[in-house]
C-alpha cells in the first residue's frame, strides 16, 4: 500500500487512542471524516492496521505479577525453535513472545494472577522441556513505560 502523510498521521492518532472519532480525526489532520473513515479501511485492508485492542488496567482488575522471562534454547536447529514458538501461543498468560539474536534466544512478558501460576507455567515451558538450556525470570517492580507504538513521525 502506497502511503502519504495523512495515513501516518492517522496511524499516529490511532496508536494513542482509537476512540477518537473520524471526525475529530480529521479535524486535527484536516480532512472530512469520510476521507478518514476511507483511509483508515484502506489501512486495516492492507494489514497496516493488524488491530484495536482495549489496554486493561491490571491495578483496576485486582492485580497482576509481570515477569519478562529470558530463554535460552539448547542447540536444535528451526524445530526447536518452531515448537518452542508453538509452545508461547498456547498460553494466553505469554503476552509477548519475541524470537532474538544475542545471548538468549527468546524473550518473554508473561502475566499472571499469582506467583502459583507463574510456577506452574515454568514447570511446563520451561523445567518439563529437554530443549531447554535456562532461562532467567525478571519480575516487573513496576512500570516506567508501556507501549507498543511503532515511531515513524
Amino acid at each position: 500500500m502506497h502511503m502519504g502523510s495523512f495515513d501516518y498521521q492517522l496511524l499516529n492518532l490511532m496508536q494513542s487512542n482509537t476512540r477518537r472519532t473520524t471526525e475529530e480525526m480529521g479535524q486535527l489532520i484536516g480532512l472530512s471524516a469520510t476521507a478518514v473513515q476511507r483511509r483508515l479501511k484502506a489501512l486495516r485492508q492492507s494489514g497496516v492496521i493488524e488491530k484495536e485492542i482495549a489496554v486493561l488496567s491490571p491495578v483496576e482488575l485486582g492485580g497482576h505479577i509481570l515477569v519478562i522471562v529470558e530463554v535460552v534454547l539448547v542447540q536444535g536447529g528451526s524445530s526447536v525453535v518452531d515448537n518452542f514458538k508453538k509452545k508461547t501461543l498456547a498460553y494466553p498468560e505469554v503476552q509477548q513472545s519475541y524470537y532474538v539474536a544475542g545471548d538468549n534466544d527468546f524473550i518473554l512478558v508473561i502475566a499472571t494472577k499469582s506467583m502459583q501460576r507463574y510456577d506452574i507455567i515454568t514447570q511446563e515451558l520451561f523445567l518439563n522441556d529437554k530443549t531447554i538450556l535456562k532461562f532467567h525470570s525478571n519480575v516487573v517492580m513496576g512500570n516506567v513505560k508501556v507501549s507498543l507504538e511503532v515511531p515513524f513521525l
